[in-house]
């Protein structure tokens, strides 16, 4: 799609990325977040930590199948702001649940099993955010970046989990199976484009890479 290239196309996807932190903005100081407005932005955030992380893992598929190639222009903003949205579900629990009380923190983070893996989780996407720019890439080598990258996948499995286990106090997994599925369907898509014959087929009509002499 030209659209895709057009040069204000980022900056309409920057805006679009924006609304949802925009629209929780004005809603807490409008006072219509309900009666807890500290929890609704706590789990807002998460949701949409999840939702973009959806999106990134989609822009592959959607690329490929959809002849769209220029998503890609995309992927590493969109992997910033699933990032970004990680760090203020974060920030938001550290300050309304935890008043920013650092031993406290550390102590509610080694003790309750779901809030562990959804650390861990954004430890891992910080690393891929730091790691998404193209400095990175040269000072890591396109293979090792590239594997270094694969922990998405680490961080697909952890929010799931998180998700899971949050969720599970009310007994409540409508919204965990919806993510599940979406999350399974991608992973499931990339396994498939790995492993089937037309990439086994593809892999062997490849040019050999020639080898470096000593």
């Amino acid at each position: 799609m030209k659209a895709l290239l057009h040069p204000a196309a980022k900056p309409l996807v920057f805006a679009l990325c924006l609304l949802p932190l925009a629209w929780l903005t004005w809603g807490a100081f409008a006072n219509t977040l309900g009666a807890n407005p500290a929890e609704h932005l706590i789990r807002a955030a998460g949701d949409w930590t999840l939702r973009f992380l959806c999106i990134v893992l989609a822009v592959t598929p959607l690329r490929q199948l959809a002849g769209w190639p220029a998503l890609a222009r995309f992927r590493r903003m969109l992997g910033v702001f699933c990032w970004f949205y990680g760090a203020v579900h974060l920030l938001c629990y550290a300050w309304f649940d935890m008043g920013f009380d650092v031993p406290d923190i550390a102590a509610d983070i080694a003790k309750r099993p779901f809030i562990l893996v959804g650390f861990l989780g954004l430890v891992l996407l910080t690393l891929l955010a730091a790691t998404s720019f193209n400095r990175a890439i040269k000072a890591l080598g396109a293979k090792r970046w590239q594997a270094l990258h694969r922990a998405v996948y680490a961080v697909a499995g952890l929010a799931l989990l998180h998700f899971f286990w949050m969720r599970a106090g009310k007994n409540d997994f409508g919204e965990v199976a919806i993510y599940a599925a979406i999350l399974g369907v991608l992973l499931a898509w990339r396994l498939w484009r790995r492993f089937s014959p037309a990439a086994a087929t593809r892999r062997a009509s490849a040019p050999a890479r020639p080898r470096a002499r000593g």
